[in-house]
């Protein structure tokens, strides 16, 4: 390697100089957060200790403009989801020696295909939305029942520790176990495939999709903790392909300040927890006034919480009558001037088979699989989700329909898709 760059915080210097005497040429030595974009023009690799703050759309896109790979470090899972959410190689420890480093530096660069794969597999997807009920619950099942096409396992986890909603919408009994047994039991270290099979309840006509439901009394919130969440979630991914979970609206912190209970229990530490065990985040809002501007003025909060993880946005219930002509077009400058959100996938108000289906206690998918609701999910998962070897059986990629091209993750505030 001719020029690298050293993005690493404690470690950083000692790693370049030991690089140095190896004969690698070390360009910079950086702060990880604080990654300047001269020095990586011309650059060959970037050295990068990953975290929620250092790694995002921008810093990957920067590299793939000049050609320089990323050899991730990390000190903790949460940097290894971010790495893996991105498609990087498997992340070195960050006390590694430089013989590490350049044995990653000379070994081949990992196919999109490949690294995409692996970023999808197993993982943890948290659909949230802003206040005001835009559908995030009804969006949630139908991810789940889409992403369980081809024989996957998915797991639907019901996480509102305000309003949750799974098992009403699905008919389901509420007395059940749910998640917050999962919780109980992963905090005592005895959650395990075994007992999630047994507390989860399958959706009669969705096979592969299994529920926890959610807390049947608004007062059991203290159950759902974030180290509970946090280890409960960890369990699922052993249990399931894909573990869609459903969260509730708040973000705020401010209750750690008023309570009077230092290191008590907060109500929208499930919510936080979940999205920050997730790898992607799908957040949804009404495709109407009031819920766009919801939605950008939570925007910026939910960036906070989640850092570099993908963001989908979903516009759920377009229709004309409530945004006027183009609502579509109206709906997708208004997000991309005041949200940086630059691209939107759009869920039409399909209002017969949602009524249909909650008065069934089904997903719309099993009631009304041809309706516009299903289709615009259906196509949001092929596309944007599930990567092409698994779109289709046999590895066909699934016909496209209506966007053109396949969408990459958003970050809000900060890229669109690419």
């Amino acid at each position: 390697m001719r020029s690298v760059v050293v993005a690493v915080g404690a470690n950083g210097e000692a790693l370049a100089a030991a690089l140095g005497r190896a004969g690698v040429g070390v360009r910079a030595v950086v702060p990880p957060e604080a990654l300047p974009e001269a020095l990586l023009d011309g650059a060959d690799a970037l050295v990068l200790e990953v975290t929620r703050s250092s790694l995002d759309a921008d810093v990957v896109a920067l590299c793939d403009r000049v050609g320089a790979r990323i050899v991730p470090l990390c000190g903790d899972e949460s940097g290894r989801r971010v790495a893996a959410a991105f498609g990087l190689p498997e992340a070195l420890p960050l006390d590694v020696d430089a013989d590490a480093v350049i044995r990653a530096l000379s070994a081949p660069a990992p196919s999109f295909e490949r690294a995409r794969s692996s970023a999808s597999a197993r993982g943890v997807l948290a659909v949230w939305g802003p206040a005001g009920a835009p559908g995030r619950s009804t969006i949630a099942i139908e991810l789940a029942v889409e992403l369980a096409r081809g024989g996957r396992r998915t797991g639907l986890v019901d996480a509102d520790s305000h309003a949750p909603s799974l098992a009403l919408l699905l008919g389901l009994a509420e007395e059940g176990p749910g998640f917050a047994a999962a919780c109980r039991q992963a905090d005592r270290g005895l959650l395990d495939v075994a007992e999630l099979t047994r507390i989860a309840e399958p959706v009669p006509g969705a096979p592969g999709v299994e529920v926890l439901t959610g807390i049947n009394r608004p007062g059991r919130w203290p159950e759902l903790s974030e180290r509970r969440v946090a280890a409960a979630l960890a369990a699922c991914r052993g249990w399931a392909d894909h573990t869609v979970v459903d969260v509730a609206a708040p973000l705020e912190r401010d209750e750690e300040i008023v309570s009077d209970l230092d290191g008590g229990p907060r109500r929208n530490a499930a919510t936080i927890a979940a999205l920050q065990a997730a790898d992607a985040v799908v957040a949804v809002f009404a495709a109407d006034p009031l819920g766009v501007a919801r939605f950008v003025r939570a925007a910026p909060e939910l960036r906070a919480v989640v850092g570099a993880v993908p963001v989908f946005a979903i516009a759920n219930r377009v229709r004309p009558a409530a945004v006027g002509i183009d609502a579509r077009g109206q709906v997708r400058r208004t997000v991309e001037r005041f949200a940086g959100v630059r691209d939107v996938w759009f869920v039409p108000d399909d209002r017969r088979a949602a009524d249909a289906s909650r008065l069934a206690s089904r997903p719309v998918a099993l009631g009304s699989p041809r309706s516009a609701l299903t289709q615009s999910v259906r196509r949001f998962v092929g596309e944007a989700l599930l990567p092409p070897a698994a779109a289709a059986p046999g590895g066909r990629r699934a016909q496209r329909t209506g966007r053109g091209r396949a969408r990459s993750p958003l970050a809000i505030g900060r890229a669109g898709a690419s």
